[in-house]
């Protein structure tokens, strides 16, 4: 089964057979969408610095991979924005630019929690 609705191109609700139009980011979710990336970004950051601290080789391989997936990820972002591929206002531009980097952190927080 696609995620489409057959003969359209709206997407298909994952609970139900019915189509909907996805609804266009609110400044409110996007405020809550940042406060939640901050939070994310303060956990990862604590854990970061809880390994490094400790020092020695892995201290070293984290210190070199933050600094590898801070660039990837703002080389991907400035693409995605130069293409138009975050939108075309600002909301969605903001609202993909902070789902862009939350998958990112969210990620490196599973990755620490180990």
């Amino acid at each position: 089964m696609d995620s489409f609705a057959a003969g359209t191109n709206r997407p298909r609700h994952p609970l139900t057979s019915m189509t909907y139009k996805p609804k266009p980011p609110t400044w409110l979710g996007i405020g809550i969408d940042a406060w939640t990336l901050a939070a994310d970004a303060n956990m990862v950051i604590a854990m970061r610095i809880g390994a490094m601290a400790m020092g020695g080789p892995a201290a070293t391989r984290e210190a070199r991979l933050m600094v590898d997936e801070k660039l990837a990820t703002n080389m991907a972002l400035g693409i995605e924005l130069m293409t138009g591929k975050l939108g075309s206002n600002p909301a969605s531009i903001a609202s993909n630019s902070l789902a862009h980097y939350s998958a990112k952190v969210r990620a490196n927080r599973r990755r620490l929690a180990k």
